[in-house]
């Protein structure tokens, strides 16, 4: 087999190619050689962790990660099946290095890798995956693959099952026990969610019984996603489970990504709760708690989120910190600011309890605890913190980003607005009524990305309208 690019599958923030095209047991087995050189062995790390989605390519692929890195000297532990928020958790629990084997929702022909230093801490682009990925393609070129020894000793690969102690540690920041009874139905998409939700929400791990009672939407693991793609960011992918929501009678409904990593909220009624009042209502309990204990809470949030989340995070004697859209920008500012949560407006939902990383479950066990704490529906207490209309996040295709987007600030600063380039173009109105936009280009594609939000549906509607006219052309 020739050797693959390793450029056209190691991006920004993690690996992600095709099985075994591009990322193959020889790929895996350099890549691990690299991170034990180029991360482990440098920052003092003896010892690294690894856990695997339930795709089918997974074990061997982790295992010949584990080959490359015990050659270094590195002992592995493999944690088996877990969720990304699993192998977070073992890294900062363990304080080594870690890697976890996932596409999250990409079709079944993918996998990849998610790299962090110990305490769960990032590996991007410019925090090591580039040097990873040069030394891993010279290895691959070389031959040397399996060849990769730089020491006398060879590390030793061991097994280990840590799901018991991930969702007693869970528990242990969010407790349920004194909930109100309530039904939930969660989606898992048959990803990591149906392995992780009965150990951390029911008695899969041992742990005592909670007043919820869990009606299970497609908890079998199958990394074909047979039933639908294991991203409810999509609309259509949500629809299961808003059905079975009502039709249960459920108190909520949650659906988890493939890695379970990301988690959306339904209300009793079927309707989604937008990531931004999760956001808002998590960092309330976590103002609220850090003030319980004479601290001040700091909150991170991104440009793309509701105008009420920093509106909330005052009104409760928290501050907030505005920062750009992406998992590396917004835990770097939490370890900055020593920030208490963070949330972005995909339903990742970061906490300084737990390292600074994204977990999922966590926030979904925040909502679970705000609901089962007093009497009224979800969509009530939701309400609170769902203060104005939004478009969610809108795509278009244009040739030339940067033109376009000045054309879009030329129109925008005719007008009584503020703008500001954070992250991409934010505009926001000064007066009345209240609305403002972001207009952000893709990494990736050819794209720009618009989020508008306003004091009401009409409003919001027409500024939308007015600069995808001007985005599209007029077409």
């Amino acid at each position: 087999m020739s050797v693959p690019r390793l450029s056209e599958f190691i991006k920004a923030y993690d690996v992600r190619g095709l099985v075994p095209e591009q990322l193959s047991e020889p790929v895996a087995t350099a890549i691990g050689s690299a991170f034990a050189q180029v991360v482990a062995g440098p920052e003092g790390a003896s010892a690294i962790v690894i856990g695997h989605d339930m795709r089918p390519s997974s074990p061997d692929l982790a295992r010949a990660f584990a080959v490359g890195a015990a050659a270094h000297g590195l002992d592995v532990t493999l944690i088996g099946l877990c969720s990304t928020d699993g192998l977070y958790y073992a890294s900062g629990a363990l304080d080594v290095p870690g890697a976890m084997f996932t596409a999250s929702h990409n079709p079944a022909q993918y996998n990849g890798i998610k790299l962090c230093r110990a305490g769960a801490r990032p590996v991007g682009q410019d925090t090591g995956l580039a040097e990873i990925r040069d030394l891993a393609q010279w290895l691959l070129e070389r031959g040397e693959v399996h060849h990769v020894g730089g020491g006398d000793r060879i590390g030793t690969i061991t097994e280990r099952d840590l799901l018991g102690d991930y969702a007693a540690f869970l528990r242990g920041l969010v407790d349920l026990s004194g909930s109100r009874p309530l039904k939930v139905v969660v989606d898992a998409g048959n990803g990591m969610g149906g392995h992780t939700v009965p150990a951390v929400l029911g008695t899969g791990a041992g742990l005592p019984e909670l007043p919820l009672e869990v009606v299970p939407l497609y908890f079998e693991l199958d990394g074909t996603f047979p039933n639908h793609e294991a991203n409810p960011l999509e609309p259509e992918n949500l629809r299961d489970l808003q059905k079975a929501v009502v039709e249960h009678g459920a108190d909520l409904g949650l659906a988890f990504d493939g890695d379970a990593d990301r988690c959306f909220v339904i209300d009793e009624r079927g309707e989604p709760v937008s990531p931004s009042a999760i956001t808002a209502l998590v960092a309330s309990r976590e103002i609220a708690k850090e003030r319980a204990e004479g601290r001040e809470a700091r909150i991170v949030y991104n440009v793309i989120s509701s105008a009420a989340v920093p509106q909330i995070i005052a009104e409760e004697g928290g501050q907030s910190v505005r920062t750009r859209v992406g998992h590396s920008f917004i835990k770097a500012q939490m370890a900055e600011h020593d920030a208490v949560f963070g949330g972005e407006h995909s339903a990742h939902y970061y906490f300084r309890d737990f390292w600074f990383a994204d977990t999922g479950m966590l926030a979904a066990m925040h909502v679970l605890a705000a609901l089962g704490e007093q009497d009224a529906p979800l969509s009530q207490l939701a309400a609170r913190f769902s203060r104005y209309a939004a478009s969610g996040e809108i795509n278009s295709t244009v040739a030339d980003a940067v033109a376009t987007t000045a054309t879009v600030r030329e129109w925008a600063q005719q007008r009584d607005v503020e703008v500001d380039e954070l992250d991409g173009l934010t505009v926001t109105h000064r007066g009345e009524p209240m609305w403002w936009f972001n207009l952000r280009a893709s990494n990736t594609e050819p794209l720009l990305r618009l989020n508008v939000e306003a004091i009401d549906e009409t409003t919001m509607q027409h500024v939308r309208d007015d600069v995808l006219s001007l985005v599209r052309g007029g077409q």
